[in-house]
């Protein structure tokens, strides 16, 4: 019964994402369908308009979106910690950290592909510093603190080099960018985000086991035959990838880690192995809806995604610590 509910789960849930995929690509910015684009004559207003504008961002959000929701249910489950979130480790704002030093020092506009290679760079050295500050053997309160320590100076060394901008022009690029969107991406920017993508979501598989087993206890999961230092690890560099991977293109987009996982789990019964896949699912419909009502709302300057996820998320946030408290009670 368990199973064909969970099955009846990830069934919606792809349904839900094909059904937002299928509305964003039918949203523009002008008075254009879908169906009126696919039964255009004109071969190179559908290669333009759905080829090259609509396709990627509808894809990057959901990529994007599956990654934010996947590398959440991954920290809450590694730190057993419904509070956690891939920022907790620092890879979030480590990620910032690098895109942003990038635009400062101008090395996009000598190549493009600096911008999320920075994103990546800058999630997995904070990966590392996280690792030498915490140790081979630590608890997950040392890890955590490690995270803690790393993510504020990733933020403080961000708010430096806004401070030390050349020029307003150049503020105005980064703080737009760390905002969060999926608006003026291209074809480039999708390949350039399956890629480290990919490689997170294949060092996934196969960890939900040992995530399951960890709920019982490191000690347990121990003696069960779990290696947790590479399962850490593995986890540690998926995270990363994603994270970085994701962030680098989209910019800093809060909060999806947080709130998918923590709707999601009731529905899977507490598991995190099984929390993955939904959790992945649901993250893309989120991202994808958010990015929706972004491109509803009346015409001017458009609203960035990240500002709408924070807005969402902040206060379920707030409402999670306030749950937790009277739990404590």
């Amino acid at each position: 019964m368990a199973s064909r509910r969970y099955s009846g789960l990830i069934s919606a849930l792809i349904l839900l994402v094909l059904l937002l995929m299928l509305i964003s690509m039918n949203l523009g910015s002008g008075p254009v369908s879908l169906i009126d684009l696919l039964h255009s004559a004109d071969a190179a207003a559908v290669q333009l308009i759905l080829v090259e504008i609509r396709l990627p961002r509808t894809l990057i959000a959901a990529i994007a979106g599956a990654s934010f929701g996947i590398c959440g249910a991954v920290m809450q489950g590694l730190l057993r910690n419904p509070l956690a979130s891939p920022g907790l480790i620092g890879s979030s704002s480590g990620a910032a950290l690098g895109a942003v030093l990038v635009l400062y020092l101008g090395l996009s506009q000598i190549n493009w592909l600096l911008l999320p290679a920075g994103g990546m760079l800058g999630a997995l050295v904070a990966l590392v510093l996280v690792y030498l500050l915490a140790g081979r053997d630590a608890s997950v309160v040392t890890i955590v603190l490690a995270g803690v320590a790393i993510n504020a100076l990733a933020i403080s060394l961000v708010s430096l080099i806004l401070n030390l901008a050349p020029s307003p022009y150049a503020v105005q690029e980064i703080v737009l960018w760390t905002l969060g969107s999926v608006s003026n991406l291209s074809l480039n920017d999708l390949w350039l985000l399956l890629l480290p993508t990919v490689l997170g979501w294949l060092l996934l598989i196969g960890t939900g086991r040992g995530l399951d087993l960890l709920t019982l206890g490191e000690d347990t999961a121990h003696s069960m035959g779990i290696d947790l230092f590479a399962l850490r690890a593995r986890l540690f560099v998926a995270v990363a990838l994603c994270i970085g991977g994701a962030v680098s293109i989209t910019g800093a987009i809060g909060f999806i880690g947080l709130v998918v996982p923590h709707l999601l789990r009731p529905l899977v019964h507490y598991q995190p192995g099984r929390l993955l896949p939904a959790s992945a699912l649901g993250g893309a419909a989120m991202l994808l809806a958010a990015d929706i009502v972004v491109r509803l709302m009346p015409p001017g300057p458009e609203i960035k995604i990240g500002v709408l996820t924070a807005i969402v998320g902040a206060p379920f946030f707030l409402f999670l610590i306030l749950k937790t408290r009277r739990w404590q009670i």
